[in-house]
C-alpha cells in the first residue's frame, strides 16, 4: 500500500510556473507539496531558456575573439586563432544550470514546501500517486495547481532519434556538429542555429513559410536575415522537410525541386505543445480548449479548486507568463482577489541581433483606430555605437493611437535590446502616452535614449535624427 499524504496545495511541475506558485503559497502559510519528475526548474532552467542563453553568450564571445584574431577588433589583435574546447563550454553551461537548480531548491525549502521527486499520475482531479525515490505516495489536496509545461512538437517525417534532435538534445551535445540543419525558423531554431554558426557549424535553415520569424513583422526581422546572409547561413524558405538518411535531410523547395542537405545533426524546432500526456489528464475530467486546459481569467479550470498555469493553458508559452500566473493563483488560494489581465507580455528573440516586441506593430491597427509610429535607428545612439551595436540596422519603434497618443506597442531590434524589455512593458502597463516618454529624462549614454527619441519622432520633433 502506498503512503498517504494530505495537503492544502499540491503543485504538479517544478518549472518557472510551478515552483513560483509553490514558493508563494509557502510564503503565505499554506501547506504545500510540489511534485517534479525531473530536476527543479523545469524546461526553462534545465533544458531551455537558461542553458540556451549560456550557450549563446559563449558562442558570441568565441565569435568576437575569432574575429579579433582574424581581422582585429577595436584595435585588439591576437597572434593566433582561439581554440574551442566545447567540453569545457558545456561544463560551464551546466554549472550555471546547477547553481540555479540548487537556488530553486533553497527557495522551496525556505518556504517550507515539501518536494516529492517522481512521476505523478492522477486517479481523480485532486488525488494522485507519486512513484519516486520515496516509494509510492498517494497525495490528496484541497487545491491542485497543474504546471506540467510543454514538450517539443515532433514531425511525422522526422521522429526524434539518431541524428534528429529537439532543442533539448541540441543543448546537450558533446561536440559542435560540422553540419547542422535546422527545421523551423522560429525563435528557438534561429537562436540555436545562430549560436552553432558562431561556434563553427555549417548551418542551413529550412522553413515551410516564406520568411524567418513569421510571427514578427518584416522590418523587425530584416537585421537578423542580413546577419544570416553575411555569415553564410543557408536559408531554404517555403521548403518542406521530407525525411532523412544518416547523411542528409531531403527537402522540397517552393519551386518543387528536391534537394539533399548534408547534415550531421537535424534540429527540429517547429513548435511546442502542452504536456498533457502520461499524468492522468483524462481522470481529472477537466474541460479543454483545443490542446490546452481551459481556464478563466483566474487560471481556474472547470473543476473547483483545480488550477492550471503556464504552457498548459495556451499562448504565449513564456516562462515569465507562467511565473506571473503561478504567483497569482497562490494568492487567490490564500484569499486574495486577483485575475490575470496583463496589458502586455513582452517576447524576446535572443538572435543576432536580438528582437523585443510588446503590444501591436504598425500594421496591426484595431478596427477604426489610426496609428502613429516613431522609429529611431540605433546607429544614431551613442551607447549603441560605443558597443558596436548600431551597424546592424537595429532600431527602436513605438506605436501609439493617433487620437490620444496612448502607447499600444513597442518593438526593438539590435544588440543588447533585450534589456529594454522591462521599460517597454512598464510603459504599456502604466498606460503611458507619447508625451510621458518624451517627458522622462533618460540616462546618457544608454540604449534607452532610443526609446525617448522614438517617442519624439512620433510626436514630430526627434532631436538626433
Amino acid at each position: 500500500m502506498p503512503q498517504t499524504l494530505k495537503t492544502k496545495v499540491l503543485v504538479v511541475g517544478g518549472g518557472p510556473g510551478g515552483y513560483v506558485a509553490a514558493v508563494r503559497a509557502g510564503q503565505l502559510g499554506l501547506e504545500t507539496v510540489l511534485i517534479e519528475a525531473d530536476r527543479l526548474g523545469g524546461t526553462c532552467l534545465i533544458r531551455g531558456c537558461i542553458p540556451s542563453k549560456a550557450l549563446i553568450h559563449a558562442a558570441g564571445l568565441y565569435a568576437e575573439v575569432a574575429e579579433a584574431a582574424d581581422l582585429g577588433r577595436f584595435g585588439i589583435h591576437l597572434k593566433s586563432k582561439p581554440r574551442l574546447d566545447f567540453t569545457e563550454t558545456v561544463e560551464w553551461k551546466e554549472s550555471v544550470v546547477d547553481r540555479l537548480n540548487n537556488g530553486v531548491a533553497g527557495l522551496l525549502k525556505r518556504a517550507n514546501v515539501r518536494v516529492l521527486s517522481g512521476w505523478a499520475t492522477f486517479s481523480d482531479a485532486k488525488t494522485c500517486t507519486v512513484v519516486g525515490a520515496e516509494g509510492p505516495i498517494q497525495v490528496t489536496a484541497e487545491h491542485v495547481i497543474l504546471a506540467t509545461g510543454s514538450v517539443p512538437v515532433e514531425l511525422p517525417a522526422l521522429p526524434f532519434g539518431g541524428p534528429v534532435i529537439s532543442s533539448t538534445e541540441a543543448l546537450a551535445l558533446s561536440q559542435v556538429p560540422k553540419r547542422l540543419v535546422v527545421v523551423g525558423a522560429g525563435y528557438i531554431g534561429l537562436e540555436l542555429g545562430i549560436a552553432y554558426a558562431k561556434l563553427g557549424s555549417e548551418v542551413s535553415i529550412v522553413e515551410l513559410q516564406n520568411r524567418i520569424l513569421p510571427l514578427y513583422d518584416a522590418k523587425l526581422v530584416e537585421p537578423v536575415r542580413r546577419w544570416l546572409d553575411r555569415h553564410g547561413v543557408a536559408l531554404h524558405l517555403g521548403a518542406k522537410a521530407l525525411g532523412h538518411d544518416e547523411r542528409a535531410l531531403a527537402i522540397e523547395t517552393v519551386a518543387g525541386e528536391r534537394l539533399a542537405l548534408p547534415a550531421d545533426r537535424i534540429l527540429v524546432t517547429v513548435g511546442r505543445r502542452p504536456n498533457t500526456e502520461g499524468w492522468g489528464l483524462d481522470a481529472t475530467g477537466l474541460a479543454m480548449d483545443g490542446p490546452f486546459v481551459k481556464v478563466d481569467d483566474r487560471c481556474a479550470t472547470s473543476t473547483t479548486n483545480v488550477w492550471a498555469i503556464g504552457d498548459l493553458v495556451g499562448e504565449p508559452m513564456l516562462a515569465h507568463k507562467a511565473s506571473a500566473q503561478g504567483e497569482m493563483v497562490a494568492e487567490i488560494i490564500a484569499g486574495a482577489r486577483r485575475r490575470f489581465d496583463p496589458a502586455a507580455i513582452a517576447g524576446v528573440c535572443f538572435t543576432e541581433p536580438e528582437i523585443v516586441s510588446v503590444g501591436i506593430g504598425p500594421d496591426e491597427a484595431p478596427p477604426g483606430v489610426e496609428l502613429v509610429t516613431g522609429q529611431f535607428p540605433l546607429q544614431a545612439n551613442g551607447r549603441a555605437l560605443s558597443m558596436d551595436a548600431g551597424a546592424d540596422g537595429g532600431f527602436v519603434r513605438v506605436v501609439a493611437r493617433q487620437s490620444d497618443h496612448r502607447i499600444l506597442g513597442i518593438q526593438a531590434v539590435g544588440r543588447h535590446v533585450s534589456e529594454l524589455s522591462a521599460q517597454f512593458v512598464t510603459l504599456m502597463e502604466m498606460g503611458a502616452v507619447l508625451e510621458d516618454i518624451a517627458g522622462i529624462i533618460h540616462v546618457h549614454p544608454t540604449l534607452s535614449e532610443a526609446v525617448h527619441e522614438s517617442a519624439l519622432k512620433a510626436l514630430g520633433h526627434a532631436i538626433h535624427i
